[in-house]
């Protein structure tokens, strides 16, 4: 017995072969010249390209020995505030309890009192009444980092700058935006090599700056942390310029306690006090971050009741209706 399918097959070969004409088969020759077809070779399958080594990350800048000890210095410091429990970065809590009284008390040693006085070419720590001084303009903030400071760290502290400015932007109503180049803010982050290079620049940022301001800036003393300065233009009570020095040598929680100190200082709370707590403008160091009191004091200066200039005679008694407001009257 057949399979169907060879009966299907051999029926249409029979058809073919009995209808056809008889045809003589001639071999085909090629015409001359026109090359063979041939079968396609298949082709190799294509490599994989090996992959290429990452770039190697560019070492950091070689620092001076100087700034090398100053880095070893400022660690055992910080690791020595914090085992004494200061530098805290809560805020403030029920440890910390204040009255509106010691509020308005304390923004008016805080914001009309000047930290430092010219002596001859030198900066002197005294405590001296002044009149209150704020920014009136927009404020356009800008980093700028020493050569020596590793591209990590520069990362790290543009960011704390950017989202602690967007803070104090809001908490004072002037609007603070960054800028790549040279605002009317500048914040240093410089190491020894890179500040002790930097007079010639200041002078150029800051035209007719004191040479007590440059000395401060250039020779700070090794327990000087950080420090800002801020200008008034024809020796008005509004500022235009402001410079923020924070040494790159620092540890990573003291350069954050620094940007926090000196920006909010360089909104016009100029001075420190023992009695302020819980603060940041306390040389206790028990606090290395903006409190909540730190917070209210930031909003007392640029109440609009307020104004540029005023002396802490007429500025303390609507200090203390401000402050009576802002923490609810508990004397």
């Amino acid at each position: 017995m057949r399979s169907l399918g060879m009966i299907l097959g051999a029926s249409v070969l029979a058809f073919a072969a009995g209808c056809a004409p008889e045809v003589e088969l001639v071999p085909v020759t090629p015409p001359r010249n026109q090359p063979v077809a041939k079968a396609p070779t298949p082709s190799a399958p294509e490599a994989t390209p090996a992959p290429q080594p990452r770039p190697a990350a560019s070492p950091d800048p070689a620092r001076s020995a100087a700034s090398k000890a100053l880095s070893q210095h400022y660690a055992r410091l910080q690791s020595d505030l914090v085992t004494q429990g200061l530098l805290r970065g809560d805020g403030g809590g029920p440890d910390t309890p204040f009255t509106d009284t010691m509020l308005a008390r304390n923004f008016i040693r805080i914001a009309l009192y000047d930290e430092y006085v010219a002596d001859g070419a030198n900066l002197r720590a005294e405590a001296t009444m002044s009149r209150l001084r704020r920014w009136e303009t927009p404020i356009r903030m800008d980093v700028q980092f020493g050569e020596t400071v590793p591209a990590k760290q520069r990362a790290r502290d543009r960011n704390a700058v950017a989202a602690y400015a967007a803070r104090l932007s809001r908490l004072t109503g002037v609007p603070i935006g960054q800028t790549a180049g040279e605002g009317n803010f500048s914040v240093l982050i410089l190491n020894e090599e890179d500040r002790l290079g930097y007079e010639a620049k200041l002078k150029q940022m800051v035209p007719g700056i004191a040479e007590s301001s440059v000395r401060a800036f250039l020779n700070p003393s090794r327990s000087t942390l950080c420090l800002v300065i801020a200008f008034s233009e024809d020796g008005g009570n509004t500022y235009s310029r402001a410079v923020a020095l924070i040494r790159g040598e620092h540890p990573d929680m003291l350069r954050l306690a620094c940007i926090h100190e000196e920006l909010a200082q360089g909104m016009g709370l100029a001075n420190d006090s023992p009695q302020a707590r819980p603060s940041i403008f306390n040389d206790d160091e028990e606090f290395g971050l903006l409190t909540r009191h730190d917070e209210l004091l930031l909003k007392m200066l640029y109440d609009p009741r307020l104004r540029p200039g005023m002396s802490a005679v007429e500025a303390a008694p609507i200090a203390r209706r401000i402050a009576a407001e802002l923490v609810g009257g508990n004397s």
